[in-house]
């Protein structure tokens, strides 16, 4: 399928520098640019590529100034990187879907699928599941008992979900990621520990998409929650009971431990730790490795462990590059003052 610049202006809303009539069918990044291909400029380390690019057609932040003229057509824009979102989704979307059930699958007889989805080879569909309108199930993926699926549910291959999860509309789950199996509850005793039953489910709201080999569990009671527009990436672990507020996104490796409470809008680094029971409000920004180990209140960009403003930590960070020396001044000063003593 190809657009032409011109086409392709009017859906985002940009302005046209070059060849209206420049077409792509493609995309490329900017440094590896070809012909029929479109690219994108939001990064200013990027910006020396854009006057070699082959790339047909550039989208390109409408304050960028070029120090001479280049050979693709460009297309200028409030926003590139929000621009080149939107024509990747029109793309995925104009890409045709699975549909049909695979010879192969088992769908228990008391299950509820709907009629125009895709169940791929061996996947499972449990005693009274619901599977809604326009899902895909890829294979091997197992939907336990009483599960629900809205609409629009993309659940990727080797995805299991535990008995009577709820997902709503338009949630995506990648490949090998478990959602609901048993929170971690083991009260202890005299000879080990007893395993507390964990009879409560996952809720997955509208919009959600969660990375591969994530790992969401059950509710020990009540429901582990995941809100809406929710964005979770490859290797995530969310415990019990916890519940991860509207719109909140979270990099590879995160941990939250049992019973916290995330707020709306948060943003939280690679291999972020939460400690269990604390509350994180609204719009809480948290840098790669922070350990969390207490309440956060919310509108706060924070890093380090236990986390502090950013200013703050880089300069501890620096006296602490310097502490052996600081250490070996400090011996120097002991064994100096001992001196003085004895004489």
């Amino acid at each position: 399928m190809e657009f032409t610049a011109k086409q392709i202006a009017e859906f985002i809303g940009g302005r046209v520098e070059g060849d209206e009539l420049a077409s792509v069918n493609t995309f490329a990044k900017i440094e590896e640019g070809k012909k029929g291909a479109i690219s994108f400029l939001s990064n200013p380390k990027y910006l020396h590529y854009i006057y070699d690019t082959e790339s047909s057609i550039v989208l390109i932040n409408d304050d960028v100034v070029l120090e001479k003229p280049v050979s693709a057509t460009l297309i200028r824009v409030k926003n590139a990187y929000e621009c080149v979102a939107k024509l990747l989704q029109l793309y995925a979307a104009s890409m045709p879907k699975k549909q049909g059930i695979d010879k192969t699958a088992a769908i228990s007889a008391s299950a509820t699928v709907a009629e125009d989805v895709y169940i791929g080879a061996y996947a499972v569909i449990g005693d009274g599941a619901k599977i809604g309108s326009g899902c895909q199930v890829y294979p091997h993926a197992v939907i336990g008992d009483g599960v629900t699926l809205g609409e629009g549910c993309t659940i990727y291959p080797n995805v299991t979900i535990y008995q009577g999860c709820q997902l709503g509309n338009n949630v995506t789950i990648h490949a090998g990621s478990v959602i609901g199996a048993d929170g971690f509850g083991f009260a202890p005793n005299a000879e080990g520990y007893d395993k507390i039953p964990q009879i409560g489910i996952v809720t997955i709201e509208d919009n959600v998409e969660i990375g591969a080999n994530t790992c969401i569990d059950r509710s020990t009671m009540g429901s582990t929650i995941i809100r809406k527009g929710v964005k979770l990436d490859n290797l995530i672990q969310i415990a019990h009971n916890v519940e991860v507020g509207e719109n909140t996104v979270m990099s590879a490796q995160v941990g939250v431990a049992g019973s916290t409470k995330i707020g709306s809008w948060c943003m939280f680094g690679g291999q972020v730790g939460l400690a269990g029971h604390i509350t994180i409000g609204d719009k809480v920004f948290l840098g790669a490795q922070s350990g969390v180990p207490g309440n956060i209140k919310g509108d706060q960009t924070l890093i380090g462990t236990p986390p502090m403003e950013p200013k703050a930590y880089f300069k501890s960070q620096a006296v602490f590059r310097r502490l052996p020396d600081m250490y070996k001044e400090l011996n120097d000063l002991k064994k100096q003052i001992e001196e003085l003593k004895k004489k």
